[in-house]
């Protein structure tokens, strides 16, 4: 009786194995041609690998173009989706042209992460809350190697979703002069009991005086919607002059599909013409 109980129950989650991963939304998305160098990081200690989308005209083009920096940028991450997504809405005319940064993983939850008291936060990698880091060498070490290689504009911005998502928003609170724009799709602000969202109102009074663009997403997850309608109520309440702001309630999708759902309209209205 028990080897009956035992063959039925690895029946059962050998087909919801199967049920999930059919499921899971599945994209080939085509590697768009593009440059791959690597960083040798003081600050991380590591090499990087860093990914770089120009549009078409650029190599026969003197302009200097706004660059668009992302996490989770390697070709088997969000990078070919983004690039392609860009090379579609300049064609169409509905954003200017950018260059593309991407920044391939190495330990994501480490990079991502700002630190945290909460220790089920700890338990999703070995090492976590190194964002800090993470921003310094973006700021210290990549800028000046993209300044260098290319033909850039003072104007910068970053997009990202979840765990980056999380990055970017902590980055807007905490150091808003680092981009001009920000894209933070479905952040993972349960992060440390929602901190950033419990001391917005306290980060929003340090905001700069020149002007910034924020544009964030939220899905159906319940560990999500429930703090991006927070911070929209904050924004709202706080007002701030020089900040422009887009919040979009996303209820129906979901935290595997948001990305891809809203990142045309997110890109048309961050970076526009």
């Amino acid at each position: 009786m028990k080897s009956i109980y035992k063959l039925l129950l690895l029946f059962g989650l050998f087909t919801c194995i199967i049920s999930c991963k059919n499921n899971l939304p599945e994209y080939n998305d085509p590697i768009p041609k593009h440059d791959t160098f690597t960083v040798d990081s003081k600050q991380l200690n590591e090499k990087r690998v860093i990914n770089v989308w120009v549009p078409e005209g650029y190599s026969t083009s003197k302009d200097s173009l706004t660059v668009l920096y992302m996490p989770d940028g390697g070709t088997k991450e969000d990078f070919p989706h983004i690039a392609n997504t860009l090379a579609e809405l300049i064609k169409a005319n509905k954003i200017k042209p950018v260059i593309l940064v991407g920044i391939e993983n190495i330990q994501r939850r480490k990079d991502l992460t700002p630190k945290t008291e909460i220790e089920e936060d700890k338990k999703i990698a070995s090492i976590v809350g190194e964002s800090k880091e993470f921003r310094t060498f973006i700021q210290d070490e990549l800028f000046p190697e993209i300044e260098k290689r290319y033909r850039t504009k003072a104007e910068k911005g970053i997009i990202g979703e979840s765990l980056a998502g999380l990055f970017i928003m902590e980055t807007f609170m905490e150091q808003p002069n680092l981009f001009n724009f920000y894209i933070a799709i479905d952040p993972s602000l349960w992060w440390n009991d929602h901190y950033l969202v419990k001391n917005a109102k306290q980060d929003l009074k340090n905001f700069p005086k020149t002007t910034k663009k924020l544009w964030f997403a939220g899905s159906g997850a319940t560990d999500i919607l429930q703090y991006t309608e927070e911070l929209k109520n904050i924004l709202t309440q706080e007002n701030i002059p020089n900040l422009k702001w887009n919040y979009s309630p996303e209820p129906k999708e979901e935290h595997s599909t948001i990305y891809r759902a809203t990142k045309e309209k997110a890109l048309i209205w961050s970076i526009g013409k």
